[in-house]
């Protein structure tokens, strides 16, 4: 199948028209890196006059990561341009698509046209598609697209990936070009006979719109978001509602789910019947993991107000505001983005710190991320705060004590990584394999969300937060059963998890925890999120006539004292426990002492502190 390769810098709705182009709904960021991998989907290319016989013609059309300039600064664009240039000399690669950001032309074209001389050279044929020109209608400016044709020597599409503005066109123009692309060369043009920046910025004199008419607003918003005294404080109010949100927003939905698991439970239990069987649907199956599929719905709403701030173009300003107090700890700007992406999951915030151009504020960053509350603890948390903290709400509702307590754990995590950070910084000064390098970011213009992309965006994160934990959630509940269940039938206390939780219960004494909670910890080291569904099989075991997926009412019913919570909760904040992050980490960092450090030092610094909060609450 022959390919279609879609470039563009970071910010230019690359991405969106991706997803128009292909019917695919990816991830759309208003940040490089974000993208690392890349991305694939299917151009259908029709033509009404049927060349060659044929009407349609199947293309893979091929998205690589955003990139500034051919000239990298960062891992990651060094990747994505070393993947381009070999795309370039591929027999298959029929069509360059180079994308623009009309409101900010003479950046984009510095970087396309780099890449028209590199396929000019290759003798491949390029399409400029002119983007976001909705942007420009709002000020009545209008771009000559067919002068502007001439002088680049290739075709050029004004559209919108967001309203649809010419994307009709584009796609019955890019088909006819890709099925015939050597009748669209390059042509020489005094343009592409230029320096890239040179005839950048005569074109964009010519064409664009002047950057202060855009900018206005955008300059007027950002004198109030990036003040130093409003700036902050809006900053920590974002934050906070974000993690109140996890709670007020997501606690209809998760007593729904709770509630139909319960339902089916029932149906089931009914249908089965008393026996081994019946012990172990309601048990292992709806006892593990229902118990884990209950906080689903978190997951999506921190995913919602994470793709709200990406898309909006405020975590670009937010990393701004951060570099000052990041630079203290020896980090950059650039790591308030994979520290937020650590709060989905650890290894795309890994990837994305690639775009850290100093490679030690990379390396000290990517060793911190497994700090940040990933989505695997989002589970555990809500779990421990709903047996630990009365759900009492302030200021009609609007504020939620449970909400409160997540937004201290978060920031008890990021507290932590800033330490660890300053530590490590310290340790790697002059070093010679990791330089330092200055702190550059561009600023993207503030949009509304594309809603389509980001409500796919929300069902997928829940779909592959499932995909990915329910396997090992119900493997291990099936072992945890059996043990726990055998050889009496389920008697708990005499089975022979019971057995094996006698002999690692002195490990966790000083935590204040029985075996039971020992043997979830340590099944947990598989992944997070395990934790909840040991325990949901467990004490569905001893339940199985209360609560089915009311885990949380099952562990307040044993006891679980405030000290003993207080010193999970800490615990699982600071421990490393993914067998996946450490892999990544090996990949990125190149060695094994990073990784399995990262992860020793973790554990071991998380069992201090779950010691130390133990100790002072008892």
């Amino acid at each position: 199948m022959q390919k279609i390769l879609l470039v563009g810098k970071p910010n230019s709705g690359k991405s969106l028209l991706f997803n128009q182009l292909t019917g695919l709904r990816q991830k759309v960021a208003n940040f490089p890196g974000v993208t690392v991998e890349l991305k694939s989907g299917i151009f259908n290319a029709h033509l009404d006059n049927g060349v060659d016989g044929k009407q349609q013609q199947k293309f893979e059309l091929i998205d690589y990561p955003g990139t500034y300039s051919l000239k990298s600064l960062s891992k990651d664009e060094s990747i994505a341009i070393e993947q381009l240039l070999n795309a370039m000399s591929d027999e298959k690669t029929s069509v360059i698509l180079c994308n623009l950001d009309a409101t900010r032309m003479e950046r984009s074209l510095v970087f396309a046209l780099q890449v028209q001389e590199i396929a000019k050279q290759h003798n491949k044929t390029v399409i400029f598609t002119l983007n976001m020109v909705d942007e420009l209608l709002r000020f009545n400016h209008k771009i000559d697209t067919d002068k502007l044709s001439e002088k680049l020597g290739s075709p050029v599409y004004a559209v919108s990936a967001k309203t649809l503005i010419g994307i009709s066109e584009l796609q019955k123009g890019l088909g006819e070009i890709a099925i015939s692309p050597e009748k669209y060369r390059v042509k020489p043009t005094e343009t592409n006979q230029q320096a890239s920046g040179i005839a950048a910025k005569s074109l964009a004199k010519e064409f664009a719109i002047q950057s202060d008419v855009v900018l206005k607003r955008q300059n007027a918003i950002d004198r109030l978001l990036l003040n130093s005294v409003f700036g902050g404080f809006a900053f920590l109010l974002i934050m906070f509602f974000l993690f109140q949100s996890i709670f007020t927003w997501a606690a209809p939905l998760m007593d729904a789910t709770e509630d139909a698991i319960g339902f089916i439970a029932g149906i089931v239990s009914g249908f089965l019947g008393e026996g081994i069987l019946n012990d172990f649907m309601t048990d292992a199956i709806f006892g593990g993991l229902g118990s884990f599929l209950v906080f689903v719905p978190q997951i999506m709403i921190l995913t919602l107000i994470i793709g709200l701030l990406e898309d909006s173009g405020y975590l670009a300003r937010a990393a701004l505001i951060c570099h000052r107090p990041l630079s203290f700890f020896g980090l950059s700007g650039r790591s308030f983005i994979p520290y937020l992406s650590g709060h989905a999951c650890a290894i795309p915030a890994i990837l994305a710190a690639r775009t850290i151009e100093s490679p030690r504020k990379r390396f000290v960053t990517m060793l911190t991320v497994p700090l940040m509350s990933c989505s695997a603890r989002l589970p555990v948390y809500a779990l421990l705060i709903a047996v630990l903290v009365p759900d009492t709400t302030y200021l009609g509702g609007w504020v939620n004590l449970q909400g409160a307590m997540f937004f201290a754990l978060y920031s008890f995590g990021i507290l932590t990584a800033l330490i660890v950070s300053g530590v490590l910084n310290k340790m790697t000064e002059g070093s010679k394999e990791l330089q330092d390098m200055p702190f550059i970011l561009e600023l993207p213009s503030y949009r509304l969300p594309h809603w389509q992309p980001l409500f796919y965006r929300i069902i997928n994160s829940g779909v592959q937060f499932i995909k990915r934990a329910a396997p090992i959630i119900f493997v291990v509940s099936l072992i945890i059963w059996t043990l726990g269940y055998f050889p009496n039938n389920g008697d708990l206390q005499n089975s022979y998890l019971s057995t094996i939780g006698q002999w690692i219960e002195p490990i966790f004494t000083p935590l204040g925890v029985d075996w039971r909670y020992g043997v979830a910890i340590l099944v947990s080291f598989l992944a997070r999120e395990v934790f909840v569904g040991v325990l949901g099989t467990m004490f569905s075991i001893e339940n199985a006539d209360e609560n089915i997926a009311g885990l949380a009412e099952n562990l307040q019913a044993d006891g679980l004292s405030l000290a003993s919570g207080v010193a999970l909760l800490a615990f699982y904040v600071i421990a490393l426990q993914c067998v996946a992050t450490v892999a990544m980490l090996k990949s990125e960092l190149g060695k094994n002492r990073y990784a399995w450090g990262a992860f020793i030092a973790y554990g071991l610094l998380a069992y201090l502190v779950s010691m130390f909060f133990y100790a002072v609450l008892s």
